[in-house]
């Protein structure tokens, strides 16, 4: 009897899955932080890309001008959605892809398996981690280019709406597909190298820096696979006019196509996440 009462006694103050995983957002937040190269890189990249183009291109007049000169929209605001689609990205891809190869890679991980922490307490911190910068990431953007560069930000709620359920798919499927990727470097030196190329090509591939269909139909077809060129595509339905969606690959924006492929991807991500996280590497 005292047995059963110890063990039930252990089992009431064993934390909850979902407390542990609330415990380590904040943990995660301050490590997010701290690390330079991660605020860089992830964090002020977009900030850092869309002042470049702002002031590259800014006097070659506005984009999608009609014949008599008039309409279109500023650099700066052509290029934004593209910026706030790439934070997302990187706050979840490239962020938590780097962040896991390396804490596989000193032993971190090894340490936490041997604690009450489960793999989805872990993936509730870094995904709740996630959502804190990113939130963070995107207010600062929209801010700066409303008040910094002068870019007019839609009124429309609805505009705001389609702005948030992209917003939420992007940044969790993003956050499970840099859980998933995280597998695929053999050590956390390597992971920047493994990790880094591949975001970067699916950015000048998705229409992050370049007009997405200014690009050859193959290389369309190969971004269309992939969550960035949806979540790009959502966010320009929310910070361009209506007449912009003429230049999309269908001659509309899609928002139906791009919630569909987002989920497809949210789920494709969940599942690669959970089959292959482990602790400790196999190989190693």
């Amino acid at each position: 009897m005292s047995a059963t009462m110890t063990s039930t006694r252990s089992q009431k103050s064993d934390p909850g899955t979902l407390a542990l995983g609330l415990s380590r957002i904040g943990y995660e937040t301050r490590l997010y932080f701290r690390s330079p190269d991660t605020l860089f890189f992830t964090f002020l990249f977009p900030f850092i890309m869309l002042g470049i183009f702002t002031t590259a291109f800014s006097t070659s007049g506005n984009i999608g001008t009609n014949p008599d000169g008039t309409g279109g929209v500023s650099v700066g605001a052509y290029y934004l959605p593209g910026m706030l689609a790439a934070g997302m990205l990187l706050s979840g891809v490239q962020n938590l892809a780097v962040d896991i190869a390396g804490e596989k890679s000193d032993g971190t991980l090894k340490r936490l398996g041997g604690t009450p922490l489960s793999p989805l307490s872990y993936f509730l911190g870094k995904i709740g981690q996630v959502f804190v910068t990113a939130i963070l990431q995107a207010g600062l953007l929209l801010l700066v280019a409303r008040f910094v560069l002068d870019i007019a930000l839609p009124a429309e709620p609805e505009k705001w709406a389609t702005f948030a359920w992209v917003f939420v798919f992007g940044v969790i499927t993003s956050a499970f597909l840099g859980i998933a990727l995280s597998a695929v470097p053999r050590s956390g030196k390597s992971a920047t190298a493994v990790v880094t190329p591949v975001v970067l090509v699916l950015q000048f591939i998705s229409g992050v820096y370049l007009q997405f269909t200014a690009l050859p139909d193959w290389m369309q077809n190969v971004a269309s696979i992939f969550p960035l060129k949806w979540m790009a595509q959502g966010m320009r339905s929310v910070f361009l006019p209506d007449s912009f969606a003429a230049a999309e690959q269908s001659g509309s924006w899609d928002l139906a196509w791009v919630a569909a492929a987002l989920c497809i991807w949210l789920v494709v991500g969940l599942i690669l996440s959970r089959v292959t996280f482990r602790w400790i590497r196999r190989d190693a």
